[in-house]
């Protein structure tokens, strides 16, 4: 089990590279035990043995679930599927611009649709900045910096609606029935965060913004309603109206335009229906392709790159079948209709 063998650099190098078992079994490693200790999740030890016909290793001790493989506690947990097949669908979906469709995921890697849904959803949860491991998230912004706050809508188009509901739809404003994405770009460092909100209140709003940017920092946002108030107290904030002028100078909020472009273009033109209940986890998908795109000199992260920034974050995540399908109680109280 050497760890240095030489590292993928395309979708097809990735293939034959995890055709190895022993490669594959290093990768895991890292992402399980990234200081290449091996130790039992159950009681802790660390002079486990090996089992090498298997694969796995077995605890010392006699306990429930003394043998273990490199897949507990990370997304791919109790999963069947074979770890060069997951290694596999996170290389497609951190590196495909546009997200990839389950068909086209079972297709290329040999499982049924629907595990490969499954799998993209664990796949996008590991991704996700706002799962319980980065709770303690560090906040954007700070004194000199810009940050641009917007929001946007997801949903059915009213030319696709039935009449009936597209004259209901126009009467409540245009938007009733839709899911709100808010999204914040700190300019300086490049990175996005963007997250589905319950509403469009100013208390709602402006909270997350308190949560998520440090006080001082230069806060640039349309004039919608909820930014009207509130926020001159603890940011430098300034507004451009749309409806004359979409810049003012260094004002405008453009690139998060360029971001909802991004995820509506993967929606509608990949994903086609996705219900609110799940919409987190594809902002979530797109939210870490649009953070590792460059590095902070400017050259373009490449695929492979991009495939070793994925692989950390699924460790000490957990999303089961019941808590993705709302079967779960606490699932089932955010579930909602279908856009």
């Amino acid at each position: 089990m050497d760890g240095k063998h030489k590292q993928p650099k395309t979708l097809q190098d990735a293939i034959l590279h995890f055709s190895n078992p022993d490669k594959v079994l290093v990768y895991m490693i890292q992402l399980r035990w990234p200081d290449g200790v091996v130790t039992c999740p159950a009681c802790g030890r660390t002079d486990v043995v090996f089992l090498k016909n298997q694969r796995k290793w077995q605890c010392k001790s006699v306990h429930p679930k003394r043998q273990f493989s490199a897949k507990v506690g990370t997304v791919m947990e109790d999963s069947p599927i074979p770890a060069d097949k997951w290694l596999t669908a996170v290389w497609l979906l951190s590196n495909c611009k546009n997200g990839i469709s389950s068909y086209e995921v079972a297709s290329a890697i040999g499982v049924t649709q629907k595990s490969a849904w499954f799998m993209m959803h664990r796949i996008r949860f590991g991704l996700s900045l706002n799962a319980k491991k980065f709770g303690t998230k560090t906040k954007i912004g700070g004194e000199g910096s810009e940050v641009e706050v917007d929001e946007t809508f997801v949903g059915g188009q009213k030319k696709n609606m039935h009449k009936d509901r597209a004259v209901r739809y126009e009467a409540r404003g245009g938007a009733s029935g839709k899911t709100v994405v808010q999204g914040i770009l700190d300019r300086t460092a490049r990175q996005v965060r963007a997250k589905v909100m319950p509403n469009v209140k100013r208390e709602t709003l402006q909270s997350e913004i308190l949560n998520q940017v440090k006080y001082g920092t230069k806060v640039y946002t349309d004039d919608a309603v909820a930014y009207e108030q509130g926020m001159q107290w603890r940011f430098v904030h300034e507004f451009v109206n749309k409806t004359e002028t979409y810049v003012r100078g260094r004002v405008h909020v453009n690139g998060m335009e360029n971001f909802w472009s991004l995820l509506k273009r993967g929606l509608k033109g990949t994903y086609v229906a996705v219900e609110p209940f799940h919409l987190e986890r594809y902002v979530d998908e797109q939210v870490f392709r649009y953070n590792n795109r460059k590095h902070e000199d400017g050259t373009p992260i490449t695929p492979a790159e991009r495939f070793s920034l994925a692989l950390p974050q699924f460790a000490d995540k957990r999303l089961t079948y019941a808590e993705l399908t709302g079967k779960t109680e606490d699932a089932a109280l955010q579930t909602a209709e279908p856009f």
